[in-house]
């Protein structure tokens, strides 16, 4: 899910920046402009570790925008989160809506579809921000801790925010963490009784 990966970009240095280029501004700039991004190939750019080389600046006639600005392209070191389909991941529930669960997996959210939370039926409570069992009395609320597995993926590179990553934890081992202790220690129980 986390890789730290090295990678090659073009960053733009402005004009009023130009008297002294370092390393430490070209890590700056770069966090700038790749932080939060995603691309297919590495997923979202968590940050931007080191700069290990920075080429030769350029001037590009063409960009009259940003007039005196020169182009460096660099070499560095990032943290990217990549989330494989079929991977299991830990999350937080960071919301609750009518058709299930947003849970926090890294920089991204998860949808947790009421359908794919549990084999009960679970109605929503508006009031206390959960979806809530009558069978069993469990409940899923915000700040919970899941165990999910990923399903489906689409990655918005244009717009990071619209990508959307469907969870399931209606598999052995998977749910909310203290359903899954509570349930372990009923099987604890029912091997004590034999």
């Amino acid at each position: 899910m986390y890789k730290r990966v090295t990678l090659t970009d073009t960053v733009e240095v402005p004009a009023r920046e130009l008297g002294s280029v370092t390393t430490d501004q070209i890590q700056r700039l770069l966090q700038d402009k790749l932080e939060g991004r995603m691309d297919s190939e590495v997923g979202s750019v968590v940050t931007v570790t080191e700069v290990r080389d920075v080429g030769e600046g350029v001037v590009l006639p063409e960009r009259e925008r940003h007039e005196g600005s020169v182009f460096y392209e660099a070499e560095f070191d990032a943290v990217t989160f990549d989330p494989r389909m079929q991977e299991v991941v830990d999350g937080t529930v960071v919301e609750v809506v009518e058709f299930g669960a947003f849970v926090g997996i890294g920089p991204v959210d998860g949808l947790l579809h009421v359908s794919q939370i549990s084999d009960e039926y679970l109605s929503y409570d508006a009031e206390n921000q959960q979806l809530a069992s009558t069978e069993s009395n469990r409940t899923l609320g915000v700040d919970d801790a899941v165990r999910a597995r990923i399903v489906t993926k689409s990655i918005d590179e244009r717009n990071p925010r619209d990508s959307k990553i469907g969870l399931t934890a209606k598999q052995p081992g998977l749910g909310k963490h203290g359903w899954l202790t509570e349930d372990h220690e009923a099987r604890q129980q029912a091997a004590g009784d034999d």
